[in-house]
């Protein structure tokens, strides 16, 4: 007896945003996603080098770089272990609120190795230097950082990322993992989010 054929429900697969995510049609597109794509190419490519023949340790910062460390580790040439790690300071607010918080901590020993944080942006940059010196203590050869934004205006802490996409002064950016109150994260490019469209769309 024959099964019956069960059909595939046809997806979006392109790069092009859903209209849904975006408030306003008009928002401003800041990286299109080939431009993005061509930032994780040049990236990958300077990890691999300054890297070579060692295994580096990648910790991805959840959520907002879970999209952006998926295509970055995909191009890296290297042999590679993958770990996660949660911290806490945003909240649904649009700036860091101030203490920093390890929600959930990576799950495998770095001592000895080669460590790289892979976030989406570095603001203030409170969180992911209390994250660097948290990883310091474990006892790695090192620690770097590499995010796919360096917002360098609201800098307090005193860090830069090691490893950046594109740097921009000031503006709240949206898209490519990067969120507004849990919204945006899925869109491929990155937006600059108008002030008006601060609230949430759920």
């Amino acid at each position: 007896m024959s099964m019956p054929f069960i059909g595939i429900k046809q997806v979006n697969t392109t790069l092009t945003p859903l209209p849904r995510y975006v408030i306003d049609p008009t928002m401003k597109v800041l990286y299109t996603a080939l431009e993005i794509a061509e930032k994780v190419n040049e990236l990958a490519d300077k990890i691999s080098s300054e890297y070579q023949g060692h295994e580096l340790f990648i910790v991805g910062i959840l959520k907002g770089g879970f999209m952006f460390m998926s295509d970055l580790v995909r191009r890296i040439n290297l042999p590679m272990r993958i770990d996660f790690a949660r911290l806490s300071s945003y909240g649904n607010a649009d700036r860091p609120l101030g203490e920093v918080t390890i929600v959930d901590d990576i799950h495998e020993a770095v001592a000895g190795k080669h460590v790289l944080i892979v976030d989406d942006i570095m603001d203030t940059g409170h969180s992911l230097l209390a994250f660097k010196n948290h990883l310091m203590e474990k006892g790695p050869v090192s620690v770097k950082i590499c995010t796919m934004i360096d917002k360098s205006e609201r800098r307090e802490a005193s860090i830069s990322p090691d490893y950046y996409g594109f740097h921009i002064t000031d503006g709240f950016v949206v898209g490519y993992g990067l969120d507004y109150a849990e919204n945006y994260r899925s869109l491929p490019q990155l937006y600059l989010l108008d002030p008006e469209d601060r609230r949430d769309i759920s």
